[in-house]
């Protein structure tokens, strides 16, 4: 993944609703979830859920594939999966990385 890439990533996430809809629509999986259902779920109007999908979209954090009359929106796996590698890439100096028993505070 090249740098450019991941900030787009970072700057779609950089939102909060946006944010929550994407870790809806990853918690949901391959199975998928309808705008509909993260209107529900979120409380988000249509307009602004629009806008948010189509900036995670254009980010290719997820993928929409038409079902009938609906929009089913999925977690790009491939790209997330991407996106941690790049993040997780040498971590720990290329040691075994143990969490700090002292720092519990990392939600």
């Amino acid at each position: 993944m090249k740098n450019i890439d991941a900030v787009q990533s970072f700057l779609a996430l950089g939102q909060e609703s946006r944010l929550n809809i994407f870790r809806l629509i990853v918690q949901k999986g391959a199975e998928g979830v309808t705008p509909s259902e993260i209107k529900e779920s979120l409380g988000i109007p249509a307009a602004t859920l629009s806008f948010h999908l189509k900036e995670l979209y254009q980010a290719n954090l997820i993928l929409v594939e038409r079902q009938s009359r609906n929009l089913i929106y999925r977690p790009h796996a491939e790209q997330v999966t991407d996106l941690m590698d790049f993040l997780l890439f040498n971590c720990c100096g290329g040691k075994v990385c143990a969490p700090n028993k002292k720092d519990k505070s990392i939600n």
